[in-house]
C-alpha cells in the first residue's frame, strides 16, 4: 500500500444544526451563516455570493429557507443601497462568532493531539515536540508554519501554570508563560518560581505584545481605566481561573485597593483573547481585558495596561536536540518574524532569541 503524497492535517471545526422535535435529520447552518457573514463583509448578496462561490438564485433560496424556518427575516434590503442583516441575522452572526472564538483553540489543540497519536503509527513517523502554552495569536501562527516541518509540533492549549508544572514534570518540552514589563513583573514571577529553575532551564523569546482593555467603539461607558471595573453598572468579562491574564487582573485591582466583589461580572469567564473581544462586541459586557490583535480584530477600542513578555521554557538538554534546533530555525526565520511583527499590538524583534533566566530577568 502505498502512503499519501503529502502530510495529513487533521482539522475540527464547530458546527449547528436545527433539530426539531418532529423527526428527520438535523439542518445543517455552516452554508447560511457564512452567507450571513459575507454579507455583513460586503454590504450586498452579489458580493457575498462572489465571497461563498455561490449563485445568486442559490443564496436566496438559503436564506429564504432559514426565514421560513425561523419564522422571521435574516436580511434587511434597502433599495439602492444594499443589503444589511435584520437583528436576528446580527444575532446569529454573533453568536456563531463566539462560539468560534471560544471553540476554536480547544479543537485545534485536539486536533494536534490526534494527529500525533495518528502520525505514530504510520510508517516512517518522525519525532515530534511537545508544546503547553496558553492560546496566543504568535502561538497558533507557529503552529501553522511548522505544519510543513519535520519534526513536527504537538500543541496543547493550558494556562501559563499548567504548561510549566507539566514542564516541571516531564510532561511536555516547551512551556509558554507571559510576564507583565515593569511593576508588575516581580509578583508575576514569583507565582512561576515553583517551576522554573536557573540550573535546568533556559526560555525562548517568543514575543512581546500589548494588553490592556476592550471596549466598545466610542467607549459609551467612557472607561479609561481599572478603577472603572468598580464603577454601577459597568459589565465585565474575566479569564479563566488559573490563567495569566486572571492573575494580572488581580494583581491590578488589589494595587488600587479593589475588592473583586466589586467588579459587576467577575466570575464570568472566557477562555481566550479573542472569546473575550466576541463577548464585548456582541453587546454582552463592556470591557474585559486581553492582547490588542484580539480587539482590532473586533473592531474594539483599547486601552494599553501592559506591555507583556512571551516565552518558552525548556529544559538545557534539549538545546541540542534536532527537533529543538528545528524549531528555532522557524521561530528565527524571515516568514515566521515578518508574520508577528504584523500582528496589531505584537513586537517581534527579539523573536527566537534563547536565554538564560538571569539574561531574561536578572
Amino acid at each position: 500500500m502505498n502512503p499519501p503524497s503529502g502530510p495529513l492535517r487533521i482539522t475540527l471545526r464547530p458546527g449547528w444544526w436545527l433539530d426539531r422535535d418532529d423527526a428527520g435529520p438535523g439542518v445543517p447552518l455552516q452554508e447560511m451563516l457564512a452567507l450571513l457573514a459575507a454579507i455583513d463583509a460586503t454590504g450586498n448578496i452579489t458580493g457575498a455570493c462572489r465571497a461563498c462561490g455561490l449563485s445568486y438564485r442559490h443564496a436566496w433560496g438559503v436564506l429564504r429557507r432559514f426565514e421560513d424556518l425561523f419564522g422571521a427575516p435574516l436580511l434587511v434590503t434597502h433599495r439602492r443601497q444594499g443589503s444589511e442583516l435584520s437583528p436576528l441575522g446580527q444575532r446569529l452572526l454573533w453568536a456563531n462568532r463566539r462560539i468560534e472564538a471560544r471553540l476554536m483553540p480547544m479543537l485545534d489543540s485536539l486536533a494536534s493531539e490526534l494527529q500525533e497519536e495518528l502520525q505514530r503509527l504510520l510508517p516512517e513517523s518522525k519525532p515530534h515536540l511537545r508544546l503547553h502554552a496558553s492560546h496566543g495569536f504568535a502561538v497558533e501562527a507557529l503552529l501553522q508554519h511548522m505544519q510543513a516541518q519535520a519534526p513536527g509540533l504537538e500543541l496543547r492549549y493550558r494556562t501559563a501554570s499548567e504548561a510549566l508544572a507539566a514542564l516541571d514534570a516531564g510532561e511536555c518540552d516547551l512551556a509558554g508563560f507571559q510576564v507583565p514589563l515593569g511593576a508588575f513583573e516581580p509578583a508575576m514571577l514569583e507565582h512561576y518560581r515553583q517551576w522554573l529553575h536557573r540550573d535546568e532551564h533556559l526560555l525562548v523569546h517568543l514575543a512581546v505584545r500589548n494588553t490592556g482593555l476592550f471596549i466598545p467603539a466610542g467607549n459609551p461607558k467612557r472607561i479609561v481605566g481599572m478603577a472603572d471595573l468598580a464603577r454601577p453598572g459597568v459589565r465585565f468579562v474575566n479569564r479563566q481561573v488559573g490563567s495569566s491574564t486572571r492573575h494580572l487582573i488581580e494583581l491590578m485591582l488589589r494595587r488600587l485597593d479593589i475588592p473583586v466583589g466589586q467588579v459587576q461580572g467577575y466570575e464570568n469567564s472566557e477562555f481566550t483573547h479573542m472569546a473575550v473581544a466576541a463577548h464585548i462586541a456582541s453587546g454582552m459586557a463592556d470591557t474585559g481585558i486581553g492582547v490588542e490583535t484580539a480587539a482590532h480584530r473586533f473592531g474594539l477600542d483599547f486601552v494599553p495596561l501592559a506591555r507583556e513578555r512571551y516565552f518558552f521554557a525548556l529544559r538545557k538538554e534539549l538545546l541540542d536536540q534536532p527537533a529543538f534546533r528545528a524549531l528555532l530555525g522557524v521561530m528565527q526565520g524571515p516568514s515566521y518574524r515578518a508574520f508577528v511583527g504584523q500582528l496589531v499590538g505584537y513586537d517581534a524583534r527579539d523573536t527566537g532569541r534563547v536565554q538564560t533566566l538571569d539574561e531574561a530577568f536578572g
